[in-house]
């Protein structure tokens, strides 16, 4: 089925949703009677619930074979990851059902790009709600990153970290997930600690740099000591921050940071309150140490570990280079 047919069905009334529930994810886990009686009323739903990768799997094999037009997943970045990885190893992209995600796990940075409600629970209601209305879609097209290496399965997901950022998310599974405090209140603890050592410019420990020796991209081969690299499709991340100053027309934003580098406080706030004005005119230029670009593949050669969609893997140099690049357009409804 061709995705203008599907929209046509979301449109009449008549499309079959197929919902995937992880009742254990951050922000559902404390609400999941009440945020699953609000997805039960989906008009067309039928929900599974879903809390591991085979569970995963084989719930959207189900949802395949009897043909959705749209599937919901009310989870975290985790879930959406593992999601992704499956449709895109397994199926063609023209049985893909339209994908609609509503915030459920801790940072939800996915699911923040492309819907305006951050609580699982006014999510679900007004997706139900936007359904029922039997609206013309609002779509939004994204591609995802591919990660690999040779023997190695491929990753796919939206946000790709090494360095601070990995360590931080290493972090965030340790004891401090206990106080269960989710959302971007959570991440933004952990971020406000790590910024401190960067200000006092500790470069031990989680602040060591990443062990990463080259980043190749456009053309370029940056070989140096880096504190960091990222790399999304995504416009925003946490706290509608965007730390991207590349002029390239590609989808792949890519922004890494030297180890030793100048204006280290006027710059870290300059990235984390993203002002891209200030980013691309600024402080950040290269020879400060601050780089950042579009691209559609990245080359990096790493022995280190690397998260992507803050599920940590692991990356050694003897197997060749990490290989990121646009994996394909995936469609997303958004409410």
């Amino acid at each position: 089925m061709t995705e203008e047919l599907r929209v046509k069905k979301i449109q009449m009334g008549n499309a079959k949703v197929g919902l995937i529930f992880n009742p254990l994810s951050g922000r559902i886990r404390k609400h999941k009677d009440t945020i699953k009686g609000v997805l039960e009323k989906i008009p067309g739903v039928i929900l599974r619930e879903a809390e591991t990768g085979p569970e995963f799997k084989e719930t959207v094999d189900e949802f395949l074979d009897i043909g959705v037009d749209l599937l919901v997943i009310a989870a975290g970045d985790g879930t959406v990851q593992a999601i992704l990885g499956h449709l895109f190893t397994e199926y063609d992209h023209m049985d893909w059902p339209i994908l609609a995600i509503i915030p459920g796990g801790t940072t939800n940075m996915t699911a923040l790009d492309l819907v305006k409600y951050d609580n699982p629970e006014d999510s679900a209601r007004k997706l139900s709600q936007y359904i029922s209305t039997k609206p013309l879609p609002a779509l939004l097209k994204k591609h995802v990153l591919c990660i690999e290496q040779a023997g190695v399965n491929k990753v796919y997901g939206m946000f790709f970290a090494v360095g601070i950022i990995a360590r931080a998310v290493i972090f965030s599974r340790s004891g401090i997930k206990q106080i269960r405090i989710t959302g971007e209140i959570y991440s933004g603890l952990i971020m406000v600690g790590y910024l401190i050592g960067l200000f006092f410019r500790m470069r031990t420990g989680a602040w060591a740099p990443a062990r990463m020796t080259s980043v190749k991209l456009i053309g370029k081969n940056f070989t140096d000591c880096y504190q960091f690299l990222f790399a999304s499709t995504l416009n925003r991340l946490l706290f509608n921050i965007r730390p991207y100053w590349g002029q390239e027309q590609a989808p792949i934003h890519v922004t890494f940071l030297k180890q030793k580098r100048k204006k280290i406080i006027r710059s870290i706030w300059a990235l984390i309150s993203g002002r891209s004005a200030v980013l691309k005119e600024g402080p950040l230029l290269q020879n400060d140490g601050y780089h950042s670009y579009n691209s559609s593949v990245i080359e990096l050669v790493i022995d280190d570990d690397y998260i992507v969609d803050g599920e940590l893997y692991h990356a050694a140099s003897q197997d060749g280079p990490l290989k990121i690049s646009a994996a394909g357009l995936v469609t997303f409804l958004t409410w």
